[in-house]
């Protein structure tokens, strides 16, 4: 009975021949996620690289280009409001595989265009696709990690778009060189070709949960984690699909964490838009010199996916509050004194420094794990990726005003303190109990 008690902890309740099946399925579900998505960054990053050449070629000014830019964000974070429940009505798969050719055909689109109105509704346009994948991913996620491996998992999964933020630029810069004629276009064609064929393993590779390879659903070793799961589904399927809003709304610690990564958002998305420019404005840098100075800031947003899922689970001991108030506090001193550095290779490493402490989600998405279990991941990730994405869409929306009528220094300034609210919003969030989940 010893025994057969230690295989079903170390198993989760599946015999040995079955417990190497899961791990392999769910090993090529994060792996065929986190490529794909790898590459999905193509269809999203890939304007702010091209902004100034944009810039020139219609005329615009920093605050009108920005506008354009905040149509995907405004769409995206609206889209992952509903669409973490929508991948659950339709097929996460099937909508997820839908978002990403969609995207690729939205940007090919953009890439013939001349009038800056219609590319922006077709970047808007564009958001939501891009909005279908993301949640839906971690949804799926928690149908094959643990609880006690999500930490893991789920910073695995973001590291792959930390990584994608650099392939995205190393594209741009390829694309930029094959077909310079082409200006800015160029970062809307070329891209598009490995994300639809990474599209292409995706569908081999993924799959949904261990039942569609004749499994069983796995045994959460934390019995309490697995009775409220079994609970939170039952009412789910009684009390229909606007259920789980009504429930995570009415959290205040939900509400804490929708401002913690809205921060995360406007810190994340605000140096991602602007920092190209910053080096092309400030430093009169070219656009490929001020692309290659700015890779080391995803380089650094990818590296944090790798640190910070081992900090929270084997230095934090699975607390994640500690990461995000450390993060905080290196992110401000980082800002704050960014803008007094004046030469191209101190700002770049750090730029890497704010991209490792800036790049919180990778917490915040095992934080949305733990909150809403298999049950409710989706939804809960989906909340707190709109409010991400809400953070992304104002920073664009108003920092290129920002820049306008301050200069360079008022964005930077301003994502430093912005920081230090979020410390301050952790040090609430980490004594609040849920009281419904």
């Amino acid at each position: 009975m010893t025994v057969s008690k230690k295989t079903t902890l170390t198993t989760y309740g599946y015999s040995k021949q079955d417990f190497e099946k899961f791990k392999k399925y769910a090993w090529m579900m994060l792996l065929s996620f986190g490529l794909t998505y790898m590459f999905f960054y193509n269809g999203r990053q890939n304007i702010n690289l091209v902004m100034d050449l944009m810039k020139e070629d219609f005329g615009s000014s920093a605050g009108a280009i920005g506008v354009v830019t905040s149509a995907l964000f405004w769409c995206y974070a609206f889209g992952q409001l509903i669409n973490g429940r929508l991948g659950a009505f339709f097929g996460y798969k099937r909508f997820m595989m839908f978002g990403v050719f969609m995207s690729a055909v939205l940007n090919v689109a953009i890439s013939f265009q001349h009038n800056i109105y219609v590319i922006a509704v077709l970047w808007g346009l564009n958001g939501f696709c891009q909005s279908m994948v993301w949640a839906n991913g971690v949804g799926v996620l928690n149908k094959w990690w643990p609880k006690e491996k999500r930490g893991f998992a789920s910073g695995l999964a973001t590291a792959f778009s930390g990584v994608a933020q650099v392939v995205t630029y190393l594209t741009i810069l390829l694309c930029l060189e094959l077909n310079p004629e082409w200006g800015w276009r160029a970062g809307f064609r070329y891209p598009m070709i490995p994300m639809v064929l990474m599209l292409i393993a995706f569908a081999f590779f993924f799959k949904e949960k261990p039942e569609d390879v004749g499994l069983k659903p796995f045994e959460e070793e934390d019995k309490h984690a697995a009775a409220r799961d079994e609970s939170l589904s039952a009412e789910i399927a009684k009390k229909g699909y606007l259920y789980p809003y009504k429930v995570l709304f009415s959290e205040p610690k939900v509400i804490v964490f929708c401002l913690i990564s809205a921060i995360a958002g406007i810190g994340r998305y605000g140096l991602l838009t602007w920092v190209p420019s910053y080096f092309m404005d400030e430093m009169n840098l070219s656009v490929k010199e001020g692309i290659f100075s700015s890779i080391l800031l995803p380089a650094g947003q990818a590296c944090a996916m790798f640190v910070f899922p081992f900090i929270t689970d084997k230095v934090f001991k699975g607390k994640r509050e500690p990461m995000l108030i450390l993060a905080s506090v290196v992110t401000f001193l980082g800002m704050v004194s960014f803008p007094f550095i004046t030469s191209q290779t101190p700002a770049s490493i750090m730029l890497f420094v704010v991209g490792v402490s800036g790049m919180v989600t990778g917490v915040i998405w095992a934080i949305a794990g733990d909150m809403g279990g298999r049950a409710l991941s989706s939804t809960v990730v989906g909340v707190l990726d709109w409010a991400v994405y809400m953070g992304a869409a104002i920073q664009a929306s108003i920092f290129g005003f920002v820049k306008d009528a301050f200069g360079w220094s008022a964005i930077f300034v301003t994502i430093g303190c912005l920081y230090i609210i979020m410390l301050v919003l952790t040090l609430v969030a980490r004594n609040m109990k849920m009281k419904k989940l």
